[in-house]
């Protein structure tokens, strides 16, 4: 009984710890919008999705 509580609870705070780091990663990557140009938006959406893409890549790797 202890060790199907103790899996079910490390998936838990697996999934809520991935939560927060997603929530971070995107509020660190938002940035202040409103003083770039079009070019320098586009520029940090990219770089926006490239750091999403390798946080997940990098939890993916961590889970091996």
């Amino acid at each position: 009984m202890d060790r199907i509580l103790n899996m079910i609870f490390r998936r838990v705070i697996g999934r809520l710890m991935n939560r927060g780091i997603d929530a971070g990663i995107s509020r660190m990557s938002r940035g202040n919008a409103g003083e770039a140009t079009p070019a320098q938006q586009a520029q940090t959406r990219q770089t926006a999705q490239r750091t999403k893409q390798a946080m997940r890549m990098a939890r993916r790797i961590g889970r091996f």
